[in-house]
Formats: structure tokens, C-alpha cells, sequence
């Protein structure tokens, strides 16, 4: 496949270069900029069908699109789990009607989403599944009930789609049902912040108590959740890829000059180690490409996150070595009112360490690979 850029996209480049420029430095906070995203028709580029409000871009648009946004510095997106990880999901499965229901107002910034996928006990095993929503006396909507973990940006969501046994009978992946639940239910749903090792609270608790769900918002039909939740997972990869290893740039960027600042580059074993990210982040980048499109096989998605999870916990290690004991240190004088400072090469380590974690953890990825690439064996299921 030939990734080289026309004349048109690199017109298209240099548009979204300048309304990047004009607009990200008035960004006040992240719902505001996600409906500023949406009234530029910013929202959904990816997406195979327009019509929603959402502009439709070409794949290499759409890598030029993640790349500018990635050097921009704009704020961090709050908005890419309805655009990448739901509105995919509806188009792929949903009816016209939840289509026309849902995707605007992702389109437009307006409802932000969380994924109710993990929970205690089970981890990265997506199958054991306990949350379970039975059906309402009146047999238009479920009631949900049980408790989801590490759920990125519950506090700020309107809607999560909530993976739940419809079949309390049903045992792994069988008998599973794919909902999309509202967020406001005051009594019905709480959300709890889980404070993580930099001080911030990205992820949550979230407690369902016999939350509503209509029967209509049910994607695919009653049992077929695995089906429709695996057709999810498999929209994590490609063009977000390739942003995110801008940014991964920029921060060994950041951490080569430290390097130099310190003289840690003057050591042997620190250059060969940042040579070694240098070129691994090449071979990442090569490998995305190769697989856009969907074109690297059912094991393309695990194969990328074990290749930058492991990446960025390295950068994140070599970046407190080449600080030597100033990276002990925290940027600040304490005080009550600011106890937990961090400056930028600390708050690297600490957060890659969940790197090999979310999304699927190491072991669960390689597990994929065996059986559903080399078609090794099962494991053992207890």
C-alpha cells in the first residue's frame, strides 16, 4: 500500500495546521473544545458514512488529521471513546434509529461516553463478567445491576456502554448483552475516582444499583454482546497509533535533551539505550503502517499494544536515570494545599508503569496471539 501524501491532503494539512493554531490556545476546557471540535466537523473524520454532522476524511487525512492535533499540543481529547470506540460499534451494529440518536451529538461534542467493560476480580478476562441487568416488569428497559473498575472518564461521561448478563444462567462469553446506559441516575449510579501514583484521578469506580436502560438501546440483540464487544476492541489500533507516537516523539525528544543537560549522555550505556528507543519507535511506526486499514490480521491490535506498552515504560525508566537523584525530588516546595507535584519526566514513569496493564494486560494480549494467530492450545479456563 503506498502511504505517500497528495497535493489535496497536503492542502488539507496545512488547513487543519492553521485552525489547530487558531483555536487550541482559547481551548478553556475539555467539553468546550470537544464542541468546538464538533462545530469545525473535526469529530468522526474516520467514521465510513457522514451525514452526522461529521466531516469524512481519507486515511492518510486522517493520519495527517492525528498527527497535527498530536504536535499541536492542543488539549487532551475526552471525546475519543464516543468517536472511536462507539460510533463504530453503531455503525457497524447498531439500527438506524440508534445511529440517528447517538452519533450527532458524539459528532458535535455534546455527550461525552465511558466504556463499563472491566470489573473487579476479572481484570483484562472480559468474559467473566458478573454486572448483570434483568429485564423490567413493563419489558421496555433492564435494570443494571453490579460494579465496573478503571472506567476512563466516568466522571465527566453522560453515557457508558456497559457490557452485562442478560442470562443469569450463562456462564464466559456466553449469554452477554451490550447496553447503552444513561450516566445521570442519581441513586441508580455512582461514580467513585480512583486516585492513581501521579496524584490524578483518570479512572473510576462506577456502581450500577438497578440502573435504567431502555430495551431499545440494546446494540445487536439480547446475548450477542461478546460478539458486538470484540467487533469494539477491534477498533483500537491504526491512525490513533500513529498520534499517539507524535507524542511518543516528542517526550523522548524531551528526555534526549535532559540527557544531554545532565551529561548522562556522556555514559555508554545511556546513548545505546536511547538509540535503542530511537529506532524501536521507528520500527512502531513502520509496523503501523503496515497494518492501517486493517490489513496486519486479527492479531495486529495486540501485537501495536505490546510493542508501545513495554516502549513507554522503557522512555519512562531511562527518563528518571538521566535526571540521576534530582529525579527523587519533586518540581515544587511542598504544601498542604499542593502536596503531590510532579514534573514531567516523574509523572512519565509513574503512568507508563499501568502502560502493560489497561487495554488488556501483557499476559492477555500474548494469550491472543497464541490462540488466535498460531493457533496454539487454549488455556485453561478455571
Amino acid at each position: 500500500m503506498d502511504f505517500g501524501f497528495s497535493s489535496v491532503d497536503d492542502e488539507f494539512r496545512v488547513e487543519v495546521r492553521d485552525w489547530l493554531a487558531a483555536h487550541a490556545p482559547q481551548a478553556c476546557d475539555r467539553r468546550s473544545w470537544e464542541r468546538a471540535l464538533g462545530a469545525a466537523g473535526w469529530i468522526g473524520l474516520g467514521w465510513p458514512e457522514g451525514g452526522y454532522g461529521n466531516r469524512t476524511g481519507s486515511l492518510t487525512q486522517q493520519v495527517a488529521w492525528a498527527e497535527e492535533y498530536a504536535r499541536s499540543g492542543a488539549p487532551p481529547r475526552s471525546g475519543h471513546i464516543g468517536e472511536n470506540l462507539l460510533a463504530p460499534t453503531l455503525l457497524a451494529h447498531g439500527t438506524d434509529e440508534q445511529k440517528a440518536r447517538f452519533l450527532p451529538p458524539v459528532a458535535a461534542g455534546d455527550e461525552m461516553w465511558c466504556q463499563g467493560y472491566s470489573e473487579p476480580g476479572a481484570g483484562s478476562d472480559l468474559a467473566g463478567v458478573r454486572t448483570r441487568a434483568e429485564p423490567a416488569p413493563d419489558g421496555r428497559s433492564y435494570r443494571v445491576t453490579g460494579q465496573k473498575i478503571w472506567t476512563s472518564l466516568a466522571h465527566e461521561a453522560d453515557w457508558c456502554f456497559v457490557l452485562a448478563r442478560t442470562d443469569p444462567h450463562s456462564r464466559r462469553h456466553h449469554g452477554l448483552t451490550f447496553l447503552l446506559v444513561p450516566m445521570d441516575q442519581p441513586g441508580r449510579i455512582e461514580v467513585r475516582p480512583i486516585r492513581q501514583l501521579t496524584g490524578t484521578s483518570d479512572f473510576n469506580e462506577v456502581f450500577f444499583d438497578g440502573a435504567h436502560a431502555r430495551v431499545e438501546h440494546v446494540v445487536g440483540a439480547p446475548g450477542e454482546g461478546w460478539r458486538v464487544a470484540m467487533s469494539l476492541l477491534g477498533f483500537e489500533r491504526g491512525v490513533s497509533t500513529l498520534a499517539q507516537q507524535i507524542g511518543f516523539a516528542q517526550e523522548l525528544g524531551r528526555v534526549v535533551h535532559a540527557a544531554v543537560e545532565t551529561g548522562a549522555a556522556g555514559d555508554p550505556v545511556v546513548r545505546e539505550r536511547l538509540v535503542r528507543l530511537w529506532a524501536e519507535l521507528r520500527t512502531m511506526r513502520w509496523n503501523a503502517l503496515r497494518t492501517l486499514g486493517g490489513t496486519g490480521g486479527p492479531g495486529a491490535p495486540s501485537v501495536a499494544k505490546l510493542l508501545w506498552a513495554g516502549w513507554h515504560q522503557r522512555l519512562g525508566e531511562v527518563a528518571v536515570q538521566v535526571r540521576g537523584a534530582a529525579a527523587s525530588v519533586g518540581p515544587y516546595d511542598w504544601t498542604p494545599a499542593a502536596p503531590y507535584e510532579l514534573d514531567d519526566a516523574q509523572h512519565l514513569f509513574l503512568f507508563s508503569r499501568a502502560d502493560t496493564i489497561y487495554g488488556g494486560s501483557d499476559q492477555i494480549q500474548r494469550t491472543i496471539i497464541a490462540e488466535r494467530v498460531l493457533g496454539l492450545p487454549r488455556q485453561p479456563k478455571g
